[in-house]
């Protein structure tokens, strides 16, 4: 999946086994447009990246996807997404050094949102947005040589909130202002946690993309 623009050393990680209480069913599988939701999220973060690695929860199924997609498990449900970005960076392809981590429920991602964490992070190990006084570590970009063995390191001390990741790595907090340059209405941190929010999203996905619910 490494197209023109795209740079080997830039993979993703796209975190697909929450359990979905709020929703009342597999976020996965929620129709959006003419694709499931996992389908158009991995499209959507594709455009930006080289090496997509999907992480679902053990004994999940989700949606068919490309074949250069590679699909992993966590070893451990129930940990959050420290778990989960635990096993997508050791699942991603050797050459790749920054990764962007993203959820599934993410149907307006904005592909110019990886690009501008990839141009900002310069010598720093984690560039994680800041809206509204709230990280989100599930939108951020991260150095895999030495994320990767901080946040193994958390995860054996139970440590399993994503904040305590920026404690110990060299972090570049992204601000709003930063953001709407690439994403005004900052869409891309839009999660889908409600059937409500689910029905608002494709009641604005056919202002947004005419056509697009056929």
């Amino acid at each position: 999946m490494i197209g023109p623009g795209k740079k080997a050393n830039l993979g993703a990680v796209v975190l697909c086994g929450g359990a979905s209480r709020r929703m009342g069913r597999a976020k996965a599988w929620l129709p959006f447009g003419p694709e499931l939701m996992l389908q158009r999220v991995v499209r959507l973060v594709g455009e930006a990246v080289g090496p997509i690695v999907v992480v679902s929860a053990p004994g999940q199924e989700i949606p068919p996807l490309p074949d250069d997609v590679t699909v992993v498990q966590d070893s451990r449900s129930g940990r959050g997404p420290l778990e989960g970005l635990a096993t997508g960076l050791a699942a991603v392809a050797p050459q790749v050094e920054l990764v962007f981590a993203t959820a599934t429920d993410v149907p307006f991602l904005q592909p110019a949102w990886i690009d501008l964490l990839t141009a900002l992070i310069g010598e720093h190990d984690l560039a994680i947005p800041r809206v509204d006084g709230y990280h989100h570590p599930l939108a951020a970009l991260y150095r895999r040589s030495t994320i990767q063995p901080a946040v193994d390191a958390l995860l054996r001390a139970d440590r399993l909130r994503p904040v305590f990741l920026m404690e110990s790595v060299r972090t570049r907090e992204v601000g709003t202002e930063e953001l709407r340059v690439v994403d005004p209405r900052l869409l891309t941190v839009r999660n889908l946690n409600t059937h409500d929010d689910y029905l608002e999203a494709l009641a604005e996905l056919s202002s947004l993309e005419p056509g697009s619910l056929g």
